[in-house]
């Protein structure tokens, strides 16, 4: 019965693992597609690792290990890559409001004299 619901649990992050691929194709600007790309390949690594986990109890702390890196790292690095992008004056395609910019904008005239 554990090696179904592992095969199940792996199954379901193969498909958000899918899915953040998918998101990298479709979506139109670099913005969307690392956003796309990070919720949906951490959650997938994740799962796929839970699985690993339930058809082999005795890697559950490599795993965990293993997941917790994930879960520090993607955000860390997609968030780095954004403000990369938008530094480097990616076009945003179909957003309305560009915080980043604002807070770029106010910071700048506040330090000039």
């Amino acid at each position: 019965m554990s090696e179904l619901i592992g095969n199940i649990v792996i199954l379901v992050g193969a498909f958000f693992l899918f899915s953040a691929g998918l998101g990298l194709l479709r979506m139109p600007d670099v913005f969307t597609r690392i956003q796309a790309g990070t919720k949906a390949s951490t959650l997938g690594n994740i799962l796929v690792l839970s699985g690993l986990g339930i058809h082999h109890p005795d890697w559950a702390l490599k795993l965990l290990i293993v997941a917790y890196f994930v879960l520090m790292t993607n955000p860390l690095s997609s968030h780095a890559l954004s403000r990369a992008a938008h530094a480097a004056g990616a076009p945003m395609v179909g957003t309305v409001v560009d915080a980043l910019r604002d807070e770029d904008g106010i910071a700048a005239k506040e330090s000039s004299p």
